[in-house]
């Protein structure tokens, strides 16, 4: 019997390239998006001999009425089998330029967004026993300079899914969160906001932003390969709970990893020492 997913952030990047992948194998995908000529195009892509078909949902994830609008569409596919929770935008500068309204948004679509769609999905994952893909980035292991907001918005979908994992284990449930390194897709034209940085900022942030803007093409990786990884994932049995993607994720994530290690080990005197009593 045919699969049925739920694909947010569908009609770009990540999202539609597991679009077609799903589609390919006879699913029924939910895809999600806010643009009707993107959602149209996936439509017309499942009516020219793919094998799959595609519900196509136009909805901002961050309206009031998308949690209903979403377990109202899978109510009416009749269930779920695994979700994509991949919508979101980026966001570069200095943690102190940053204002209120900008990180606010952030936060409201990469971490209370994917919050809505996990509460709308998960009784029917329940049901069907089945699996949770939620994007996060190699920056939600660790920050560079300009990426202290993104990252803390990824951050905080990697705690929420590493929670998640444990809560719904006994019901069968699978969470993997998937943290791709930098990849040739929209996301890094169309959906990122940067911040120039001031002349405080300029040897830390604006190096940094120089350096990574200046990149040839061939530095980013192949999105076909995330895409990939994500559908091997979902037939897994035992799918790992963190699954890099691209060199630049695994050396980068292993280098943050080792380094907090260290650090933990070298202050581990300190940590221990009993606090002193006062009179």
């Amino acid at each position: 019997m045919p699969s049925t997913w739920l694909i947010t952030g569908a009609t770009s990047g990540f999202g539609s390239l597991v679009t077609e992948r799903a589609l390919a194998t006879g699913a029924h995908v939910l895809a999600v998006g806010r643009r009707a000529d993107r959602l149209a195009a996936l439509s017309d892509l499942a009516e020219k001999g793919v094998q799959g078909r595609v519900t196509p949902i136009q909805l901002d994830l961050t309206a009031p009425n998308a949690q209903s609008a979403l377990s109202d569409a899978i109510k009416a596919a009749g269930g779920l089998d695994i979700l994509v929770n991949n919508a979101g935008h980026g966001l570069f500068g200095a943690v102190e330029q940053i204002d209120a309204e900008d990180a606010r948004a952030i936060f409201d679509t990469n971490v209370l967004a994917n919050l809505t769609v996990l509460r709308a999905a998960l009784p029917a994952l329940r049901a069907s026993q089945g699996r949770v893909l939620q994007t996060s980035s190699l920056i939600g292991q660790f920050s560079w300079p300009s990426t202290g907001v993104y990252a803390a918005t990824k951050g905080a979908v990697e705690l929420i899914s590493e929670a998640l994992a444990h809560e719904v284990a006994p019901t069968g449930v699978k969470v993997t969160i998937i943290e791709p390194g930098t990849h040739a897709t929209e996301f890094w034209s169309d959906k990122l906001n940067v911040v120039a940085p001031n002349e405080a900022y300029a040897p830390t942030v604006g190096k940094f932003l120089t350096d990574f803007t200046s990149q040839p093409p061939e530095a980013f990786g192949d999105p076909n390969a995330v895409a990939d990884a994500i559908l091997t994932v979902s037939t897994l049995d035992e799918p790992p709970l963190r699954l890099a993607v691209g060199a630049d994720a695994v050396e980068n994530i292993r280098q943050s990893l080792t380094s907090r290690l260290a650090e933990l080990e070298r202050w581990e005197s300190l940590s221990l020492t009993p606090a002193r009593e006062t009179a």
